[in-house]
């Protein structure tokens, strides 16, 4: 797997209009970061002008389940029979 300052550079080094946040959520996309590694990276790679810190909480939390979707069974608006 490769780490997240590797993936920011090189997505930051391809698009230098993209903001840091910008760059970093690319660069966590479905990728499965545990929430540990996304918060210390957030710290050292995101610049603070490019989030409110009043919501870094919530900033953080978006990004880990953008890092870690959610799997989908294929079945679209299938329930499984209640047993009974």
């Amino acid at each position: 797997m490769k780490s997240i300052k590797r993936r920011f550079d090189n997505i930051a080094k391809r698009n230098p209009n993209y903001s840091s946040y910008l760059c970093f959520a690319e660069a966590v996309k479905e990728r499965r970061f545990s929430k540990q590694m996304i918060q210390r990276w957030f710290n050292k790679l995101v610049d603070k002008d490019d989030y409110a810190r009043s919501e870094k909480r919530e900033t953080v939390d978006f990004l880990v389940s953008l890092s870690n979707p959610v799997r989908t069974t294929g079945i679209r608006g299938k329930t499984a029979p209640q047993g009974g």
